[in-house]
């Protein structure tokens, strides 16, 4: 069964900073591309960042680019996403996903980005 769990979030003040992590078990984790979202009530759910199963290559959302790295480690079957120069925009529940065959989303960690 695979589960993704994350942590990290919280409240931070704009221009802070925040690493997010998501711990996967269930599958090979080495063998599949991650992918981090975020959703904000009322809003479409946006694809924040995507990394392959190497961590080769890595894809960014333009509202992130420059802002925000995606990165994993495999031996600990953990994706991070380290989000700096935080905007009040950019708050919003981020969820891990893993494409296994199956869309598998992890229960998301709140990031509020307030003074």
């Amino acid at each position: 069964q695979v589960q993704l769990v994350e942590s990290g979030g919280g409240l931070v003040q704009p221009g802070g900073s925040l690493r997010l992590s998501c711990a996967a078990s269930g599958f090979t984790f080495s063998t599949y591309a991650m992918g981090w979202y975020r959703h904000t009530v009322g809003k479409v759910r946006e694809l924040v960042a995507s990394i392959s199963d190497t961590g080769s290559v890595t894809n960014y959302a333009d509202s992130v680019k420059g802002r925000f790295t995606i990165s994993r480690d495999n031996a600990k079957n953990t994706v991070f996403l380290q989000m700096n120069s935080l905007k009040p925009e950019d708050t919003a529940v981020y969820s891990c996903y893993a494409f296994t065959g199956y869309h598998n989303w992890g229960q998301g960690t709140q990031v509020t980005v307030s003074s």
